[in-house]
């Protein structure tokens, strides 16, 4: 690898390249388009790298050996396609930082439309209580590259996205999951979802016979996919709805969830109670398959396992259990901003449901959920500034549907709908920057807002 390296871009992965390039003794500038943050300029100073910010000079960038280009950077930036031409590599965070890992150390990588940071958070739970030396990485917080410049681990588990498998090019996990695939960013993409599949799918691109595919079964965009694809490595099927996996994979069985495990010579078969799993939903059962046959693949043992799953608590504002009032359950599902995830959230609960929806519509076809909002959803209380896509959609029917433009009054029209056994879900399938900063400020607002209702009733009571 050449000793000069140019990053592009000063966020989360390029902060995190530049750490990794100089602690290995490269030769490294940073050039960002947009403003460099007071703090990230004294790292880079600390770190002994000269950089530049409101601008991309070619003179520079061109003289580089290697390109580390951060995600959110489009290939079709002009010195990017410059770069290209004249023969320069151009290669992701995750591929830089990769490069980089020990040759002892293993791989985890975790990528899918939905669900990627709850399965990243789950294995890199079963890993920790198992005792095992792993790092948390990617997308769900430090970049890889910061990890592995932080110190040697024996596992890095990371969260990657299409962006960052756009610029791999030796990256092979040990591991590598595929939770689902649906349409997201086409606009990266030509709008071409065919493009996007293939983006996700460089993930297995480097596999061999030593590495595992975990992927799911139910979905039918990656089962088609892999139908046309030779994948060399061992493969797991997951699946929320086919009783009977009989080859490498898990799947459920009424009241349990079910292992077949084959991997180098070890067989085995497990069942674990779903009710050992705090988390709800079908889609977090595949989460948990996925996080339970990676821990497998490292040898640990079901009982540790279990005993992690037990311990374990899910990311704020996915599908976060936050007070019983009166009987009636709360759950912030603040990060759902597309029909897919709320699709799963009405899935996953058995008890009648006061819907929260609403926000900034991107064009939502709401005929995904229309059958499971007609047999779960028993009031609709919209939560936003224009909530005509919503209330024409479900007027039809003999929902209840209320409007409101504040979290204090949705919560308190959805606690005058609701009784005993009831569930107030808010899960938006909307942006949520007509009313709130964003989907953390939405959800933390609805916390708030639940438990003061909540102690305010207790202390009335």
């Amino acid at each position: 690898m050449s000793d000069n390296i140019v990053i592009l871009g000063s966020g989360e992965s390029g902060m995190g390249a530049a750490s990794l390039a100089a602690k290995r003794g490269y030769e490294t500038f940073l050039s960002d388009n947009g403003k460099i943050s007071p703090p990230d300029k004294k790292e880079l100073k600390s770190l002994g790298i000269s950089c530049e910010e409101g601008k991309h000079s070619p003179d520079k960038i061109l003289a580089a050996g290697l390109i580390v280009k951060s995600p959110g950077i489009p290939e079709s930036v002009p010195v990017i396609q410059q770069a290209i031409g004249k023969g320069i590599p151009v290669i992701s965070e995750i591929e830089f930082a990769f490069r980089h890992v020990s040759d002892k150390a293993r791989v985890i990588a975790i990528t899918g439309t939905n669900g990627k940071t709850t399965t990243t958070l789950i294995i890199h739970h079963l890993l920790k209580t198992a005792g095992l030396n792993a790092a948390l990485a990617g997308n769900v917080g430090y970049s890889f590259a910061k990890k592995v410049a932080e110190k040697d681990y024996d596992y890095y588990v990371v969260e990657v996205s299409s962006f960052q498998l756009d610029g791999i090019v030796r990256f092979k996990p040990d591991v590598a999951i595929l939770l689902n695939i649906t349409p997201d960013h086409l606009d990266r993409y030509q709008n071409d979802f065919n493009a996007y599949v293939a983006s996700k799918f460089r993930i297995t691109e480097n596999l061999t016979s030593d590495e595992c595919f975990i992927y799911c079964s139910d979905d039918l965009v990656i089962s088609d996919e892999l139908s046309r694809r030779k994948v060399e490595s061992c493969l797991f099927a997951i699946s929320a709805t086919m009783r009977n996996i009989k080859e490498n994979g898990a799947f459920i069985d009424q009241e349990h969830l079910i292992f077949n495990f084959n991997f180098k010579n070890t067989e085995r078969q497990h069942r674990i109670p779903i009710s050992e799993i705090k988390l709800i939903g079908r889609h977090n059962m595949i989460n948990i398959m996925a996080g339970v046959l990676s821990a497998l693949v490292f040898d640990v043992s079901i009982d540790r396992i279990i005993k992690g799953l037990k311990s374990f608590k899910n990311a704020p504002h996915r599908l976060e259990f936050v007070e019983e009032i009166n009987g009636v359950e709360f759950i912030n599902d603040s990060k759902a901003t597309n029909v897919e995830s709320v699709y799963y959230a009405l899935d996953g609960i058995s008890k009648p449901i006061i819907w929260i929806a609403g926000g900034i519509d991107k064009g939502n076809d709401y005929s995904r959920i229309r059958e499971l909002v007609g047999e779960k959803v028993k009031g609709i209380v919209c939560l936003g500034k224009d909530n005509r896509a919503i209330v024409d959609f479900f007027s039809p029917s003999s929902i209840d549907i209320s409007e409101t433009k504040s979290m204090k009054e949705a919560i308190r029209v959805s606690l005058n709908w609701s009784k005993p056994g009831d569930v107030v879900l808010l899960s938006p399938a909307c942006a949520s920057f007509d009313l709130f900063s964003n989907y953390e400020d939405r959800g933390d607002q609805f916390k708030t807002e639940v438990r003061s209702i909540g102690k305010n009733i207790l202390e009335t009571a």
